[in-house]
Formats: structure tokens, sequence, C-alpha cells
């Protein structure tokens, strides 16, 4: 059990503070030599974790060259953000008009006021670049099954495609179930009743005729992401029905599928910034997720790509405001979040100075922040009268995260749209 004056005590060693990103430099250098940059949250809904992620984003594309932000959001709606940073022919003339393709709940996550300056900086960023050059926008999550099998359906209609009866066959099959994953989930599972074969003929057949798809790059890459949402989205869903934990996995197992095809588009060098909530990017061998067998987005890219090319920096709050809802798909609002529980890992870090601050660990502190401690993981569900009954962690914090940002107070984010 770990003992609270010795953690006080190695905080007030270790830990720096910080009141600009200027003063962030020693932890951003030591994270641009990987190749993949992590970037936490302890919320979907703090305003200073989108701006500071943001400014890390600019420092890390403007001097060291990294080529894409892979988030937690649907391919489809990232990739309209994706073709306006890009300046692809589209009809939106500004970032906010951009950011209305993000409908689904909880359309705040990149709905939000903090994202538009950043896409806007992104989008006069590359119009210095060229065409291979330019710095991409790209969503990893898994969810956009019939957004993704309509995108399909469109491109293969738009270049006349052979699967393009295939895709009609397979979307047709989806059409019953009105967008409603429970509802498919629960066909699927309990009644046979699934698209599994009409999805499995248009994969392989595309599969066969790819070379037919190779002539524009990225619209090959669009392809190719918006297939591999809909296999894996398929699979997800049906096992949410009976099994959080395995569709845990397929969801993270998707970001890191996903994530390697982004990388092999910009290149066998590709470097790549990973904006996700702490509990995907912080390593859940660290964490009480491994004994249900849990995996995530921080251990599978240690493991593929190796420790040294991957570096997690987990983000955290003491108190302020955050934008959730009360219940899955009820309207955002914004909720206090309250002073961290005594003894937590947030609460440690405000007792060793109430001001922002950051730790990187290495071999000579490793073992000062190993042992097991509660961290607070808020999610786009969320009642503070019930706080410390779920919202805190047990993890190993040097084991989870190469790094920690920790900001004192922190306010909710605005979302765009109601």
């Amino acid at each position: 059990m770990i003992k609270t004056l010795d953690l006080t005590k190695a905080i007030l060693k270790h830990a720096k503070r910080f009141d600009s990103l200027e003063e962030l430099e020693p932890l951003l250098q030591q994270a641009s030599e990987a190749n993949y940059v992590l970037l936490g949250e302890a919320t979907h809904g703090t305003s200073e974790f989108y701006s500071l992620r943001a400014e890390i984003s600019k420092w890390l594309i403007s001097k060291k060259g990294f080529q894409f932000i892979a988030v937690e959001g649907d391919w489809p709606s990232c990739y309209e953000a994706n073709r306006y940073i890009k300046g692809y022919k589209n009809s939106y003339s500004n970032a906010k008009d951009t950011l209305a393709a993000f409908k689904r709940w909880p359309s705040w996550m990149w709905a939000n006021a903090e994202i538009v300056p950043f896409l806007e900086w992104l989008k006069h960023y590359n119009s210095h670049e060229e065409a291979t050059d330019k710095i991409g926008f790209h969503g990893i999550d898994v969810y956009s099954l019939w957004e993704s099998m309509s995108e399909i359906v469109d491109y293969l209609k738009s270049i006349e495609s052979p699967d393009l009866e295939k895709a009609k066959e397979a979307f047709t099959c989806f059409e019953p179930y009105h967008k409603e994953m429970q509802m498919y989930g629960v066909s699927a599972t309990f009644y046979a009743q699934d698209c599994f074969e009409e999805l499995v003929t248009l994969l392989e057949s595309m599969h066969s005729n790819r070379s037919i798809y190779k002539k524009d790059a990225e619209a090959d890459l669009n392809l190719k992401m918006n297939a591999l949402a809909v296999e894996n989205a398929e699979s997800y869903y049906r096992t949410m029905v009976t099994n959080d934990s395995e569709s845990w996995n397929i969801r993270d197992e998707h970001m890191v599928e996903a994530l390697d095809q982004i990388s092999n588009y910009y290149g066998p060098n590709a470097k790549g910034i990973i904006w996700e909530h702490n509990t995907h990017i912080g390593d859940a061998r660290a964490t009480d997720m491994a004994e249900e067998g849990m995996v995530n987005v921080g251990q599978l890219t240690r493991e593929k790509y190796g420790d040294n090319h991957v570096y997690a920096i987990g983000f955290g709050t003491y108190e302020g405001t955050v934008i959730a809802g009360e219940k899955w798909g009820e309207q955002a609002q914004k909720m206090d979040v309250p002073k961290a529980i005594a003894g937590s890992w947030e609460a440690e870090l405000h007792e060793a100075g109430a001001f922002d601050k950051f730790i990187m660990f290495n071999e000579a502190n490793h073992s000062l922040f190993s042992e097991v401690i509660g961290h607070r993981a808020i999610g786009v569900v969320y009642n503070n009268q019930y706080e410390h009954l779920g919202n805190y962690v047990p993890s190993r914090i040097s084991e989870r995260y190469n790094a920690f940002i920790h900001i004192e107070q922190t306010e909710a984010l605005t979302p765009l749209f109601d």
C-alpha cells in the first residue's frame, strides 16, 4: 500500500511546475523521439485537455515533423475535417461548419469550440505544404457501421465499381435496424439474424478487385478505413450484447489496426499523434483491466511497435467543471468535478502544490510511482454524486504512462451545437 507522505515527497522532488508550453519542452523533446505520441485525457469534456493537446500537437508537427493526428472519433466525420484542413473541394467554408459532420452522440467530443482554432491552424499549415506532405486528421474509433457503409456505397457508385451491387446488398441488410446498435446486436446474437455473410462477400470481392481502387491514394485509404470500420463494427455490436470485456478489446484492437493502416499511408517512418481517453492510451497492464482480460491502445501499441517507439502522456485534474451527460444519449450539460478523493493520484498531485505540473517517469524514479493508487477517469456519462464508487481506476502510474500532466483547475469545454 502506498504511503501518502512518501508519495507527496516523491512528487515534490520529481514534478516540475509549468505555466507555458515552453516550460513543457523537456517533456516534448523526449516524447518527440517516439514514432507515436499518445495524448490522453481524464474526461471527454474538459477545455484544457483539448487546448493543451492542440498546442503540443502543433509543436510536434512544426518542430519535429509529425504527420498526422488520430483521434477517438469516427472515420467518416473526421474525414470531413481531414478534407477541410488539406484543402480538398467540399462545401465547408470554415472549421466550425466542418464540425457539423459530427452528429453521433456525444457530438461535443469533436464539435466543440476548442477544436476550431486547431483545425484552422492545421489548414493554414497545410496551405504551405505539398500534397504529399499535408498533415492529416483521422478518426480511428469503431462505431461508424452505418455511416461507413453509406460512404462505401457512394464511393463505389462514383467510380462505377463492379462491387457496387454487393455493397448495396450489404447496406440493404443493415437498413432494417435503423442505425440502432443494440437492435442489431440482439438480432445477431440471439436470433442468428445478421448481415455477416453479405458483409464478408462484399469485403472479399473488394479485396480481389483491389487494383481498381489504387488510382487515388487517399481515396483508397478512405475506402479501406470505411471497410475496416464496417467489418470491426459488425463484430463489436454483435459482441457488446453479451461480453463487455471482449467488445472493449475489439474496439481497441480496431483502433490499433486503423492506426497501422494510416501509418502505412504516411510512409514507413510515419510519426503520429493519438488523442484518446486515458483509459485507452494508458497501458492496461498497469490497471485492473488486465485482471478482466482487457487490453487497450497503450498496451497494444507498445507490444506492436516497441516501448521506445511509443510515448504515452496521461492528463488529469484536481477539480473544476466538465461537459457530460447524466445518461447515454441525453443532452450534454456542464457539471461540477469535485475535489479529487483523498489518497487518489490527483489528490496527491494537489497536496504537492496547487498548480499545474508534469512528471516524466524514468528508471531513477519509476519505483516511486509504481504502487497501486486510484486514478480519476470520467466518461461521457457522469454523475459526480457517485464519483467515489466508480471513477477511480487502480493504477501503477509510472507503468501506465511515460509522463503525466496535471492541470489543477479545469473548465468544461464549449459544445458548438445543441
